[in-house]
């Protein structure tokens, strides 16, 4: 009992320093322009990150060993639950949370040398490139072609659906280095400069209005062949590990409570149809009881997960990202509800002066359009939901 008291005198601490450099020492203006909806710059995902990495907590999945914090997973979860409370923008995971451990487990020891500080150090900005015209759900019919040259691979081929390539430094890629009667077989593991000679990036602008996604278009691309991490054909192998990494990432559990209590106060203040305000509406009342519940079971689902990290399943963490993503767009239903007809109204919120443009729409209303557009693609980005149910399937009836 002592033993548990004292943890969790260490735990509430330590949440309490997470709180004070929060309020103190992290970028205010960086969450100023989160809270209102602004689009961050690739500056301001700078700032932020480097201001976490002065305390060495920018990497909070990271071993000691590589630059991490070395957290237990409660001050894990504390950490992710306290940046979400506050508001802080969604760090980029291409390469903390994608990459990042991909080089640490598998990488040469150069390969650590020369990219894990840069990453800790937000020097180097990382961009995925799995997807393809061709090969999305089915990611293991992948065609981009690394032939190899000597030391080198030449590739070509197209990457899509790229989050911020136009951000970034490097790309890491699956590519097929060889053909096999196994589809997943002949995959490698290959990372390239984004200013090789022959990398062309094309923006793709989504529904919601913001340039983060990106086709990528490689054309005899010379890659030296120690920038392949790994075994040359064992990409897939790769691919699954960071693909684990990525599904535990989506819960974000207290942003989800802080938007249902946001949502909540809203409703105090909105006219309902049938008279009075709409927290007294019984199907938002009920709605919103049914999500609050949803993220309650995701919470421990999320606990359960970190804390027997080496025993949790693939299953698992499938059934934890279809959980996580399919909550987060019933959430952005709800608030669509509640802003009603201004919830149609566009807005460029990466332009100064968005909110001022439109001062008869509530200011809820432009960037709740936002997280719903963008959250139209939450179920299928990272493994759709489709797929992640016959993984289950499958896992289950083994």
């Amino acid at each position: 009992m002592s033993r548990a008291l004292s943890g969790e005198a260490l735990h509430g601490a330590f949440r309490e320093e997470v709180r004070r450099f929060l309020r103190e020492e992290y970028p205010q203006d960086i969450l100023e322009k989160a809270r209102a909806g602004a689009v961050l710059s690739r500056e301001d995902q700078i700032r932020s990150q480097q201001a976490l990495q002065s305390r060495g907590w920018l990497a909070a999945t990271w071993p000691a060993e590589y630059g991490g914090p070395g957290w237990d997973p409660v001050q894990r979860y504390v950490f992710e639950d306290e940046l979400d409370r506050a508001g802080v923008p969604t760090l980029q995971p291409m390469a903390l949370i994608y990459v990042g451990p991909v080089i640490y487990t598998f990488g040469t020891e150069e390969q650590k040398r020369r990219w894990l500080p840069d990453i800790l150090s937000s020097k180097a900005m990382w961009a995925q490139g799995y997807s393809e015209p061709e090969s999305g759900s089915d990611l293991a019919s992948l065609g981009l072609r690394a032939e190899r040259d000597g030391d080198h691979y030449i590739l070509n081929g197209t990457k899509i659906w790229t989050s911020y390539a136009q951000w970034a430094d490097w790309i890491f890629c699956l590519a097929r280095t060889s053909r096999e009667e196994r589809k997943q077989a002949g995959i490698s593991f290959i990372c390239a400069e984004m200013s090789s000679p022959g990398i062309t990036v094309h923006p793709i602008v989504s529904i919601d209005g913001f340039h983060h996604l990106n086709r990528v278009e490689f054309e005899n691309v010379r890659v030296p062949v120690d920038q392949r991490i790994g075994e040359e054909g064992k990409g897939w192998h790769y691919a699954t590990f960071l693909l684990q990494n990525e599904r535990l990432s989506y819960a974000h559990v207290s942003r989800r409570k802080a938007e249902l209590d946001h949502l909540r106060k809203l409703a105090a203040t909105l006219p309902s149809d049938f008279g009075g305000v709409m927290a007294d509406d019984p199907d938002f009342i009920r709605r919103h009881a049914e999500s609050e519940i949803a993220v309650g079971l995701l919470e421990k689902m999320v606990l359960n997960a970190l804390i027997a990290a080496d025993q949790t399943t693939p299953a698992q963490v499938s059934v934890l990202k279809i959980q996580a993503t399919e909550i987060q767009q019933k959430i952005t239903e709800l608030a669509i509800d509640l802003a009603g007809r201004a919830g149609a109204v566009w807005a460029d919120r990466a332009r100064d002066g968005w909110r001022e443009a439109m001062p008869l729409v509530p200011a809820f209303a432009a960037p709740a359009m936002g997280s719903y557009m963008f959250g139209r693609a939450v179920t299928i980005y990272g493994g759709a939901t489709e797929i992640q149910k016959n993984l289950v399937w499958r896992m289950i009836g083994r």
